[in-house]
């Protein structure tokens, strides 16, 4: 497995990130602080983190961005095209801490995202689980725990669900973003904070 970039060090980027070196994936994580600022972070994570630049993270085959939405047009300015590279969108168009709806005038967030990372193959997932569920055991109820997935591109998404699966969840495809993210958008969709188990 190559190594996956986060960028975002909040509540879900790190649930991400404990997830992923839980199963030994080499994981490169960014901030918009500085690598220094997650040294204790990464001791936490073990030998299979590293805290990089935000273009260091960026650069990676995958990369997932879980960013508050109001900071997200900020922390990926500037970056180069992705060039077909993999970014997972798992961001909610809320303004956190009160939660209140961003105003996207009827399209998914997905879509809007999307404009920030010219040139990336988006795939949304990874977004509607709760943070704590998210780095727990997704094996801990007796069955695997359910991640949704969507996407324009199928090999991308193929990939995502691959690593779903490597990292112990079931994965279920809810199609393309302009179905699939509304589903599981937050505020909004029928599916965030459902904490769903596949049993057999």
């Amino acid at each position: 497995m190559s190594t996956i970039g986060i960028i975002g060090a909040g509540a879900i980027g790190t649930a991400f990130a404990k997830a992923l070196s839980r199963q030994g994936i080499p994981l490169v994580i960014a901030n918009s602080r500085g690598p220094e600022t997650l040294a204790e972070l990464v001791a936490e994570l073990g030998p299979t983190a590293r805290a990089v630049s935000r273009e260091e993270a960026a650069a990676q085959d995958i990369v997932l961005v879980a960013v508050n939405w109001s900071k997200l047009p900020t922390a990926l300015a500037g970056l180069p095209d992705f060039g077909g590279r993999i970014v997972i969108d798992a961001n909610n168009s809320i303004e956190a801490p009160s939660f209140k709806p961003v105003d996207l005038q009827g399209r998914p967030s997905s879509e809007v995202f999307a404009e920030w990372v010219p040139g990336a193959r988006v795939v949304k997932a990874f977004n509607h689980l709760l943070a704590r569920l998210l780095e727990a055991d997704p094996a801990s109820e007796g069955g695997k725990r359910v991640l949704f997935l969507s996407g324009d591109d199928a090999q991308a998404k193929a990939e995502v669900a691959a690593l779903i699966d490597q990292l112990g969840f079931f994965g279920i495809d809810l199609g393309e973003l302009s179905v699939g993210a509304r589903l599981v958008q937050f505020p909004g969709g029928p599916l965030p904070v459902l904490n769903l188990v596949k049993f057999g």
